[in-house]
C-alpha cells in the first residue's frame, strides 16, 4: 500500500470556500437502508447509507459531489438495484449528519477511513459481495484515493462528471504547478494515479461546461490500467448524465 500524500497544501480557507458547499440533512433513512457512521477524530463523525440489494450482489461505494448530500440519493437507489448493485454514499465532513468541516486533505483520509470501516462492516450486517469505488465530481478525487490504496480489494474504480489532475486546479487557485514545493506534491499525485491498474469506468457528459471532457481525459490516459471504458453521454451536461441517458449509463 502507498504512502499517504499530505495534500494540505490545497488547505487554504479561500480554496475549501471555492470547492465544497456543506449542507446539513438529518433526514433519516428510507425503508431498507442503513445509516453507518465511523469516528475519524475526536468529536468528528462521518456518516454514510447503505441502500442494500441482495446478499452477495455486488457493492458500489460512491462518493457524492460538493453539493449534495447522502439523502440525495434515496430516490435513486431503485436504479441501482435494478442494475443488481447495491451502494454506499458517504457524506464529507460538514455534510448531513457528518461532523467538523471539510478541506480536500481530510476528504481523502476520510475516504480511507470509511472504505476500512465498511470493508469490515459489510459483512457483518449480511453483505458480501465484490466492492467497488465511484466518485461523482468532487468525490472522483476522493475514489481515485481509496482505489490507489486497495485495489488489491476492489474490483474496480467508477468516474462519473469527475477529473482528478491537480495542476489545473492548483493554477486556478494562484499556485505556480512548475515551482517546489507544487510541482513535487503534483508529481506524486500522478504517480499515484498512473499506480492504479484497477478496471476503469468512466461516465462523462457530452456538453459537460463545468468539468470538460478534456479534463476528464487526463485522468482517463493518467491511470495505469489497461482495461479502461469511457461512456459519453450524448447531450448531458455535468448534473444530468442519469436522466439524459439513463440506459447507457446503468
Amino acid at each position: 500500500m502507498p504512502e499517504p500524500i499530505d495534500y494540505s497544501a490545497f488547505d487554504r480557507p479561500d480554496i475549501t470556500s471555492m470547492v465544497f458547499y456543506p449542507r446539513r440533512d438529518a433526514s433519516p433513512p428510507p425503508a431498507g437502508a442503513i445509516d453507518c457512521s465511523v469516528t475519524v477524530e475526536d468529536g468528528i463523525q462521518l456518516w454514510g447509507r447503505l441502500y442494500p440489494h441482495e446478499a452477495g450482489s455486488p457493492n458500489v461505494l460512491l462518493f457524492h459531489g460538493n453539493g449534495e448530500v447522502v439523502a440525495d440519493y434515496d430516490g435513486i437507489a431503485r436504479l441501482y438495484h435494478q442494475a443488481g448493485v447495491g451502494f454506499l454514499v458517504m457524506d464529507f465532513r460538514g455534510y448531513g449528519q457528518s461532523g467538523g468541516m471539510p478541506s480536500i486533505s481530510t476528504m481523502l483520509s476520510d475516504g480511507r477511513a470509511y472504505y476500512e470501516h465498511v470493508r469490515g462492516w459489510l459483512p457483518g450486517v449480511g453483505y458480501h459481495g465484490p466492492m467497488f469505488v465511484k466518485g461523482r465530481s468532487l468525490g472522483a478525487l476522493c475514489a481515485v484515493e481509496v482505489a490507489a490504496h486497495y485495489q488489491d480489494e476492489l474490483r474496480g474504480l467508477i468516474i462519473e462528471s469527475g477529473a482528478a489532475g491537480l495542476k489545473g486546479m492548483a493554477s486556478r487557485w494562484g499556485m505556480n504547478p512548475d515551482e517546489p514545493p507544487m510541482s513535487d506534491l503534483l508529481r506524486l499525485h500522478r504517480e499515484k494515479v498512473r499506480s492504479i491498474t484497477l478496471p476503469l469506468l468512466m461516465i462523462h457528459g457530452e456538453l459537460d461546461d463545468l468539468i470538460p471532457i478534456e479534463s476528464a481525459m487526463e485522468l482517463y490516459d493518467g491511470i495505469g490500467s489497461t482495461d479502461k471504458d469511457l461512456e459519453l453521454i450524448p447531450g448531458a451536461g455535468h448534473n444530468d448524465l442519469l436522466w439524459v441517458g439513463q440506459e447507457q449509463y446503468f
